[in-house]
């Protein structure tokens, strides 16, 4: 398979929302403090990876946001 040149470095998802979440993930990029810290010192491969793992953990907050969300009516309908 063809290997694709890359010319431009991929950009930092930082978000400006570093605040993290009781697992450690920051809220804003979903990133952990390793990742956060070592972004500079990565290249695109693992960027790439990480971007990955963040999409992965932004889902799974968002379902289980909305799982939360969802709350019965007060009586059912009958129809």
């Amino acid at each position: 398979m063809a290997q694709q040149l890359e010319f431009f470095d991929i950009p930092s998802p930082c978000r400006n929302l570093c605040e993290l979440d009781p697992k450690g993930y920051c809220r804003g990029c979903f990133r952990s403090r390793q990742e956060r810290f070592e972004w500079n010192g990565m290249n695109n491969a693992e960027k790439r990876h990480v971007l990955h793992l963040c999409h992965q953990r932004y889902l799974r907050f968002s379902r289980a946001a909305k799982a939360n969300d969802e709350t019965p009516p007060e009586q059912p309908s009958l129809f």
